[in-house]
């Protein structure tokens, strides 16, 4: 069975968590929840610590301290206009599949935040991850119009895998 999710463990508290088989659910019902066909698509995702995200948030967003979730698009999708849907990509085959991006996940930042907002954990790292996976698509939260567009897809796919609304 082809998978829509490469997991990269590099910090082990991941493996233990179950980051692999939540991170394949969480991707799933997002494409499902977009009415993308999943077996055309493959996203990376990878489980690290704080201090690797930090050092890649320094990287890539000039901010050197940890964060959750951090985003690396294949390719440029974000729509033309605010609070417009970006176009969605065409899917590639099951041998071929079209490559969205890459996700990591700060484990100590994901399990602290799930804390202070007393959520579960894998609620909390699997909003995430729906959240990671619509950047990857063009979806944004800058301008009000587009988080208002963004968080009603979190909330309607949270919903469809039986997760309460987040905000």
């Amino acid at each position: 069975m082809n998978m829509l999710v490469d997991t990269v463990i590099e910090d082990e508290r991941w493996s233990a968590f179950g980051l692999e088989a939540l991170a394949e659910r969480a991707a799933q019902a997002t494409l499902a929840g977009l009415g993308l066909a999943e077996a055309g698509f493959q996203i990376v995702v990878m489980g690290c610590d704080d201090a690797r995200i930090a050092t890649l948030n320094a990287d890539f967003r000039g901010k050197p301290r940890p964060t959750n979730v951090l985003s690396w698009p294949s390719e440029e999708r974000g729509p033309e206009f605010v609070g417009e849907a970006p176009e969605l990509p065409e899917a590639g085959t099951a041998e071929d599949p079209e490559e969205l991006g890459d996700l990591a996940l700060a484990y100590e930042t994901c399990m602290a935040e799930a804390a202070e907002q007393e959520k579960s954990a894998e609620a909390h790292v699997t909003h995430l991850i729906v959240h990671g996976i619509l950047h990857l698509l063009g979806y944004d939260h800058v301008e009000d119009d587009d988080a208002a567009l963004m968080e009603g897809h979190e909330v309607r796919i949270l919903a469809s895998m039986g997760i309460s609304d987040p905000y």
